[in-house]
């Protein structure tokens, strides 16, 4: 079997309302690159990135240089074509090759009429648990729902998010306001769901001093963890010092160079993999075995996933033993997906691992296609910059807060 044809579609899908971080905002829609790979046999295989636009595109479209006539079942050999550590060094494709692994895997499993997990090692649960994944959240700019901003309205955003999903984790995407504010709406959070368990994450851009005294408010919680306080190894072991909690991480141990340094010198407890970061679903597998061997937990990071990502991460879930945490999912602030059959479906807060060939998700032609042209009409938006602080970039360590009094509605936002 060979590859004969790799094509990439930009799509955006809106969310219910536009979600704060720390580095700007999710400006009302998500934006995606979906891969396909097309083989000699009329097998194709789903993949997808995050951001897209004619930048991506063009770089699929380079890649079938590197893979037309390569058999998709040599994906080591793949990943030295398009990713060798040293030859793509100026121009780093770890996330292409994530989007190509998955189209592969999914290939794979369809020739062989089994599911990506099967190839993996074969499934230890059914499902997948997640967490709620909330988020400080502008009004929607056509009808104002949706707004985050106090913390009544985050405890009752929370309680909407576990009756219709039925969460019992709860992690807060911080970072926006000072830290002061943001604990009294973490404590506010904790109290309301008494008997929850909940995580913080401020997307490293406290000072170690502000992170070791946010952790120790926040000791009597019954904490998963405290996601990236700060950015460094070094920040983050000043701060594990101090603090009677694990310490999880996305953006400091996010390859095997960095995961060998934090087993060799502990900074972090908690290792997210993301299916993308890593470059792929197997190399994720490889490094939770790593995380096993050195008794790290390990949860599951997300990235801003349609359904096909979501998939990976699904597969990811069923087949290591060590996922300790709910995984962490944007899914549920999606209004829309590109798959058949719809949008997944949360039971009890956990998503059914699928068990169709590969990855087990095909896509809706006609929702691509509606996604695809309103990219075109809409474009991409800055993700590093807030649609109401015109000028705005946050330090680290930030002293640039919001401002929780400001209740004002983007207007600039098009949809």
């Amino acid at each position: 079997m060979k590859i004969t044809d790799i094509r990439a579609t930009t799509v955006t899908v809106p969310l219910e309302a536009p979600l704060r971080h720390a580095n700007g905002c999710h400006w009302g829609r998500f934006v995606r690159t979906v891969v396909e790979v097309e083989t000699d046999e009329g097998l194709t295989g789903l993949g997808e990135m995050g951001g897209g636009g004619e930048s991506a595109e063009a770089v699929f479209r380079q890649m079938k240089t590197y893979l037309v006539g390569h058999d998709p079942t040599r994906l080591e050999e793949m990943r030295f074509r398009i990713a060798n550590p040293t030859a793509s060094l100026y121009n780093n494709r770890t996330q292409i090759l994530a989007a190509l692994e998955f189209a592969c895997l999914d290939i794979l499993g369809q020739k062989w009429g089994v599911s990506v997990s099967d190839i993996l090692g074969g499934r230890l649960q059914t499902s997948v648990p997640f967490a709620s994944y909330l988020f400080f959240r502008y009004p929607n700019p056509k009808d104002g729902a949706g707004e985050v901003r106090t913390a009544e309205q985050l405890v009752a955003h929370a309680r909407e998010m576990k009756e219709r999903y039925g969460f019992t984790s709860h992690k807060l995407k911080g970072g926006v306001f000072a830290p002061e504010y943001e604990l009294e709406c973490y404590r506010a959070l904790a109290s309301a769901l008494d008997g929850d368990r909940f995580r913080f994450d401020p997307n490293g851009v406290w000072s170690t001093e502000q992170a070791i005294w946010f952790g120790q408010q926040i000791e009597e919680i019954r904490n998963d963890y405290l996601e990236d306080p700060v950015f460094g190894m070094a920040g983050m072991r000043r701060v594990r010092e101090k603090v009677r909690m694990p310490l999880a991480t996305n953006t400091v141990v996010v390859n095997f160079e960095q995961l060998a340094a934090n087993v060799l010198d502990t900074a972090v407890d908690v290792i997210l993999l993301d299916t993308t970061f890593w470059g792929g679903i197997r190399p994720c597998v490889k490094a939770a075995g790593v995380c096993e061997t050195f008794q790290l937990g390990v949860a599951v990071h997300s990235s801003g996933e349609l359904g096909i990502q979501l998939a990976t991460m699904l597969h990811l879930g069923a087949v290591i033993p060590n996922l300790s945490f709910a995984a962490d999912a944007h899914y549920h602030h999606l209004t829309d997906d590109i798959i058949e059959g719809g949008k997944f479906k949360y039971e009890d807060g956990s998503i059914a691992v699928p068990v169709g060939p590969g990855l087990g998700v095909r896509l809706d032609r006609d929702k691509m296609g509606e996604y695809s042209e309103l990219y075109k009409r809409l474009g991409s938006y800055p993700y590093d910059q807030d649609p109401l602080r015109s000028g705005w970039t946050p330090t680290i360590p930030n002293n640039r807060w919001a401002d929780p009094r400001d209740a004002r509605r983007p207007t600039n936002i098009l949809f």
